[in-house]
């Protein structure tokens, strides 16, 4: 196997019993990591000074809806109902199978550009099996690693998830790439019946598989009570947003074994509600993060993390300054424990605390070179704040799975300019059926949103 000897940079290993920043060495040999410490034998390595770096792992987007990429910055000024209605009720029936195909490929390689090696995919707008194969395609062209979440599109609440689509993904292309996992990413109470909630939690974990549903747009109601009695959540579950769930319904999922994703640039923008960072912190466990939808905010994990940090350090002071009229006297959440909800967390909510998210002998190679001496971050004095606040510019490389997909700055491919252009003209066409003139098409868009809104207020009611 080929072995790889990265020197010289300050390494922040992400690991509960190593030091926070390390002057140490790390030998890759194939996709894992063979050794970290001082004076490795380089018989045999490519050897790669990275003196005046920082190594980190590779970063967890636990949450991405790539089949959006073409559709970037068209809803920035969304609310969560224009959101629903615009995407949702709108445009997402006018993709095509390239379409996906080229949304997974250019959003995954624009991961990889700000530092992400695993990806959450919550694809729900499979509209047929060839749209889900496109999809998975273009992850595997990417070169990312992906849990490819497979979902539907908004349909009936009494329909449930598609098992043979889930069990034909199982034994197709998805088992043949070591960089691919599967998942369901389902409707969940929040969105079908009681029945099918349950049905399709089990499906899930009796395949092995991770479950991702969404909870927001409304408090949780008897679909919720009915899975909560039947005992399908687990260490396997994944909950999204979460905003509409009280104390005592974060407890029980907790207690229950959930884990849970955050997308707080959206959440605060779209009106999902107030992220609970804090509040599953006060129970023990941490979130991730994810960017969700890059039709709406920045792609870029570490911008999420930015604005969950300090938006949780906001309200931890507005609770001291009413207690006591001042500010808390000391931070209450650390810059390492936001990085961990984009490495560690992330890891654990896909199921792969034992692969990624930590930098450790036998744990894949899945690494992110900083450059810190751009204006930006010169001096990095303290290395986890500087890779906390890296930017893409500063992004020097990534390596997945022992392989290099970022090197000087630069993705290592050749054909980005064509990426690029099979993306606009995707995001061209699509961007005309989302606003195309006509009375019709803006009777339907009137309808459309009327209906999702009379959905929203009875949730809201219930």
């Amino acid at each position: 196997m080929n072995k790889i000897l990265l020197t010289g940079a300050r390494v922040i290993t992400m690991a509960e019993n190593r030091p926070d920043v390390e002057d140490v060495d790390l030998l890759i040999e194939g996709d894992k990591i063979l050794a970290i410490g001082n004076n490795l034998s380089a018989s045999g390595a490519v050897v790669v000074d990275l003196s005046g770096r920082i190594i980190i792992p590779g970063l967890i987007n636990a949450h991405l809806h790539s089949w959006q990429t073409p559709l970037r910055c068209v809803g920035a000024a969304w609310t969560l109902l224009d959101y629903l209605a615009n995407m949702h009720g709108g445009v997402a029936s006018h993709y095509t199978p390239d379409d996906m195909r080229i949304a997974a490929l250019a959003g995954a390689l624009n991961q990889i550009n700000c530092g992400v090696t695993t990806l959450g995919d919550w694809c729900h707008n499979t509209q047929t099996p060839q749209h889900a194969e496109q999809a998975v395609a273009g992850l595997v062209d990417s070169g990312i690693r992906a849990v490819f979440l497979h979902g539907t599109p908004h349909t009936a609440a009494d329909a449930p998830h598609p098992l043979n689509e889930v069990d034909r993904l199982m034994m197709g292309p998805i088992s043949h790439n070591p960089l691919l996992t599967l998942g369901m990413a389902i409707k969940g109470p929040q969105y079908s019946t009681t029945k099918v909630a349950i049905g399709d939690l089990r499906a899930a974990h009796e395949r092995g598989l991770v479950v991702s549903m969404h909870q927001s747009g409304g408090r949780p109601g008897a679909a919720w009570e009915a899975v909560r009695d039947a005992g399908v959540i687990g260490s396997r579950t994944n909950i999204v947003h979460g905003a509409d769930l009280d104390d005592d319904w974060l407890k029980t999922l907790v207690g229950a074994g959930a884990n849970f994703t955050i997308t707080p640039e959206n959440e605060l923008a779209q009106g999902h509600g107030v992220p609970i960072t804090g509040r599953l912190m006060r129970l023990g466990i941490s979130p991730s993060l994810g960017t969700d939808v890059e039709s709406a905010v920045s792609g870029e994990i570490l911008i999420a993390a930015r604005v969950a940090l300090a938006h949780q350090r906001g309200l931890d002071h507005q609770v001291q300054r009413q207690l006591t009229r001042m500010a808390a006297i000391t931070s209450p959440i650390t810059s390492k424990q936001a990085l961990s909800w984009v490495t560690v967390e992330g890891a654990r909510s896909m199921g792969m605390f034992d692969r990624v998210g930590r930098l450790l002998p036998g744990m894949q190679a899945d690494l992110v070179v900083i450059d810190t001496s751009a204006l930006n971050l010169w001096p990095a004095h303290e290395p986890i704040v500087a890779a906390l606040h890296a930017s893409i510019a500063n992004i020097e490389a990534v390596m997945i799975a022992g392989a290099w997909r970022k090197r000087g700055h630069q993705l290592l491919r050749e054909d980005l300019a064509d990426v690029k252009n099979r993306i606009l003209n995707s995001g061209q066409r699509l961007v005309y059926q989302l606003n195309r003139p006509g009375f019709l098409p803006r009777m339907r868009r009137h309808v459309v949103r009327s209906v999702v809104r009379r959905r929203l207020v009875q949730q809201a009611r219930e």
